[in-house]
């Protein structure tokens, strides 16, 4: 089988090597074709105004001087030689957890324009707690016991997984694969005045609401969050 990969942290990011070393377990064929650089945040922004600049960077590698979406674009009409049997996107540096972080994330586009095309894929994030340093190798791990559950499960046209991986505090803890829905409560959106006329982010995503039972609340308890959803 052959899978596109790609994200939204860009191609150096320490996850989406992490994302390409299990995809390698799991098919046949493996190409990335991801953002040239981070392009986090920003939805399912598309650029059809310029041309897009695109640097091969290895063997089935490519980087995009565009948004995520704009390398599954390109990669499905010019560059992978088949039509993929499945597109994985991350891991990303941060949750994409709720109905809030699923309109915002560029991991998440990514995938849904596979979606668009009929093509079976999987977002995958990572939540971050803060101070906690990231063990990629124990995430790689963690990813691929829920993606060979995902593959295995039956999906209809235009449904993809959203896949969000815990930080426990201690890493020999074994997290549980469960399936639950998206959080539905919205985040709590907050601004400080920095200077006069000028207003900065400050909403705690830690102290987020948690619906029992919900994506949020599946992953910060400490367990591997896996949703499916629809275009």
């Amino acid at each position: 089988m052959l899978a596109l990969i790609t994200n939204d942290d860009g191609i150096d990011a320490e996850g989406l090597a992490a994302l390409e070393q299990l995809a390698s377990h799991l098919f046949d064929e493996v190409w990335t074709v991801a953002p040239a650089q981070q392009a986090s945040e920003i939805g399912h922004r598309v650029t059809t105004k310029g041309a897009i600049r695109v640097e091969e960077q290895g063997y089935n590698r490519y980087a995009i001087h565009g948004t995520p979406a704009d390398c599954t674009r390109l990669a499905l009409s010019r560059i992978l030689p088949a039509k993929p049997d499945w597109i994985l996107s991350g891991i990303n540096h941060g949750g994409n957890l709720g109905r809030h972080d699923f309109v915002i994330s560029g991991t998440v586009a990514a995938v849904r324009e596979a979606a668009f095309a009929g093509i079976p894929g999987v977002a995958v994030s990572h939540f971050i707690r803060r101070g906690l340093p990231l063990d990629w190798d124990a995430a790689s791990s963690r990813a691929l016991s829920a993606l060979e559950l995902v593959m295995g499960e039956q999906a209809e046209t235009g449904e993809f997984w959203c896949i969000n991986l815990p930080h426990p505090e201690n890493e020999e803890t074994k997290p549980q694969v469960v399936f639950c829905e998206q959080e539905h409560k919205p985040l709590i959106v907050e601004y400080s005045e920095v200077e006069p006329g000028h207003w900065q982010y400050s909403g705690d995503y830690h102290s987020r609401p948690r619906t029992p039972g919900s994506d949020v609340d599946v992953c910060f308890r400490g367990d591997i969050a896996v949703s499916r959803v629809s275009v």
